[in-house]
């Protein structure tokens, strides 16, 4: 759309992010909150918070450039579906895909193509996320649960919400954790000098990560990261507070130079079936980017044992 908005505050005292979902009728609440964290929605050029209490005579600008429901487009994809039935698709996401659109993200989403594959998705979840439960980050490969039609989505939300959804990931961190496993808790929120990252912050949100390494290699160690919550970077967050980030991760301090993106991938998942309530589990092998630089520094640290 790309539409900058010019809008006068009125009230005092008022949540921004309520004033604004009550002014701007064309924009949901939960779109104002992601434009106000993705710096989109400004108040005299300074970036501020969804909280953010309006003090009266003050000018908002938006820059009008999230996507809505109406801005998502069928676009054929190749989906690699590990799983379908009447309820729900398991879908491996390959890294470099977006999970929905978002801002700078309007075409070339999961969502996107699931649109294009099957039409009447639109009608399940919010629509500028059709069927679409929960997300992973873009450059995060693996696993993820689209719901096919509402009373999947309901029963499987539900799930998710009272964390009995099993979750696995695959991850090559930096560095010999000791000892080997831990649980991690923390709360996570939005970083405040930083508005792209999340950070441990005492606002956040909990948080619990489970961790255990599967193998020690020379300055990195291969790990499975099980979450039992489903917060922003959650992985990414915890793993890089603990002083040993995901290999490939820069925004959170892993290394970069042997891989364009963070080795972490989403490999298992959990969850009772809705039609029938069996417990059933979904596994999905690291992609072959990832397996080619564990076979490389598996080589390596055995060079280094001599």
């Amino acid at each position: 759309m790309g539409e900058i908005r010019h809008v006068r505050a009125n009230t005092v005292g008022e949540r921004l992010d309520r004033f604004l979902a009550s002014t701007q009728t064309d924009l949901t609440r939960a779109q104002i909150y992601n434009m106000i964290l993705a710096g989109l929605i400004k108040i005299d050029e300074h970036n501020v918070k969804p909280a953010y209490r309006i003090k009266g005579d003050e000018i908002i600008v938006l820059d009008v450039s999230y996507p809505t429901a109406d801005d998502l487009i069928s676009e054929e994809m190749t989906l690699n579906i590990k799983y379908e039935d009447d309820d729900f698709l398991i879908i491996d996401k390959p890294a470099g895909i977006v999970v929905h659109p978002g801002p700078g993200h309007k075409s070339g989403t999961l969502a996107n193509g699931l649109i294009s594959r099957m039409p009447t998705i639109g009608q399940v979840g919010e629509k500028i996320r059709p069927g679409i439960i929960h997300r992973l980050d873009k450059d995060t490969s693996g696993l993820i649960i689209v719901a096919k039609n509402l009373i999947a989505h309901e029963n499987i939300s539900k799930q998710i919400k009272n964390r009995t959804v099993l979750k696995i990931y695959t991850a090559m961190v930096s560095g010999n954790p000791n000892p080997a496993e831990g649980i991690i808790k923390s709360d996570i929120g939005r970083d405040p000098f930083h508005r792209k990252r999340m950070a441990v912050v005492e606002s956040g949100k909990y948080a619990e990560s489970h961790f255990r390494v599967l193998e020690n290699l020379k300055g990195y160690s291969l790990a499975t990261i099980e979450i039992r919550t489903g917060r922003t970077h959650q992985i990414r967050v915890h793993m890089s507070s603990i002083g040993h980030p995901i290999v490939g991760d820069t925004l959170y301090g892993g290394e970069r130079s042997i891989i364009n993106r963070q080795f972490l991938h989403a490999s298992r998942i959990g969850f009772k079936l809705p039609s029938t309530g069996t417990y059933t589990e979904f596994e999905s092998e690291i992609p072959q980017d990832l397996f080619g630089l564990l076979q490389n520094i598996r080589a390596n640290s055995k060079l280094a044992r001599g």
